[in-house]
């Protein structure tokens, strides 16, 4: 068995579940080890006594190095937002942030990372992997406590409804979000800070920044405040997430048109953060386009959008 080296201590299941997903992103097994014993919910908010995580004793200088980039956020200088902007945001996000770097790191978009010469290392793609991490936890622990009663395929669909892009894209919009982000020249031209993708992962990246700088319960607050509204709509009686696809196919029919068509015009991004462009035709026009992490997202919100012009014509 190889020789192991602790390289992050913790009291917290669920920055110790983060900081894992962290290292194996980069490619670096590691172990987890407690002196407690676990839930059968194992990531509890108010865990206590301590949990380890390990590493091959080659591997944790590398390790630590990538947690302490993270956790400090350090980036370096370069023209961005003015400090009275992020004081803006601050305001409407709910959080002082100790690191305005880290802040700055989670507004910078890849294109701009790469203009300025400093490579993926600056941008906030894997702060995109660490929100979309805690975002996932805070959710499923609020549908957890909510709906006890609930089935696990009643929960992930509803879930999956308010992760989805389009929602984080929403939610990032009533922010202003886009008007904060840091782009290169080929984006700003392109109608970047408009675009739901990029609106989706730079929210994730925030909640990751809120994380990284005033820990879990400073990320939930701020979850949970801007899910309320929604965590509202989901528990109504008869919310059963509604399925678009059928609605749009019920609605085509009813008009005796065509069946839609749905085809997927572009894929981007790595395997592990794949997202896809689909158009939903309707007697060969595109009436949609939408994005999404899955075809069945993007599918979804094609036919959403889709169902919404076509019952104004």
């Amino acid at each position: 068995m190889p020789e192991l080296t602790v390289i992050f201590r913790t009291h917290s299941d669920v920055e110790a579940s983060v900081v894992r997903a962290l290292l194996e992103s980069r490619g670096i097994e590691s172990v987890l080890s407690s002196d407690r014993p676990h839930w059968v919910f194992p990531l509890t908010m108010d865990g206590t006594g301590e949990v380890r995580i390990a590493v091959r004793a080659e591997e944790a200088a590398r390790a630590q190095a990538l947690i302490e980039a993270h956790r400090d956020g350090l980036v370096p200088d370069r023209t961005s937002p003015s400090r009275d902007r992020f004081h803006a945001l601050e305001q409407k996000v709910g959080h002082r942030f100790r690191s305005r770097e880290l802040l700055e790191r989670a507004l910078t978009h890849r294109s701009r990372a790469n203009e300025d010469g400093e490579g993926v290392a600056a941008d906030n793609e894997s702060l995109e992997f660490l929100g979309d991490a805690v975002l996932g936890f805070i959710i499923v622990d609020a549908l957890f406590r909510q709906f006890p009663e609930q089935d696990e395929g009643q929960k992930s669909k509803t879930k999956a409804m308010l992760v989805s892009t389009s929602t984080l894209a929403m939610l990032a919009s009533r922010l202003d979000l886009g008007e904060y982000l840091m782009l290169g020249r080929g984006e700003e031209k392109t109608g970047g800070r408009k675009k739901q993708a990029l609106l989706a992962d730079g929210y994730e990246a925030l909640i990751a920044a809120i994380y990284l700088d005033g820990g879990i319960g400073a990320a939930r607050r701020f979850v949970l405040g801007q899910f309320a509204d929604l965590l509202r709509e989901v528990s109504q009686p008869g919310f059963g997430g509604r399925d678009y696809k059928s609605a749009l196919q019920e609605f085509v029919q009813a008009r005796d048109l065509a069946l839609p068509v749905y085809q997927v015009a572009a894929e981007r991004g790595p395997d592990h953060r794949k997202l896809f462009e689909v158009d939903v035709r309707v007697r060969d026009e595109v009436v949609a386009h939408a994005t999404g992490r899955s075809k069945k997202e993007a599918e979804q919100e094609a036919a959403r959008l889709a169902l919404e012009r076509l019952e104004k014509r």
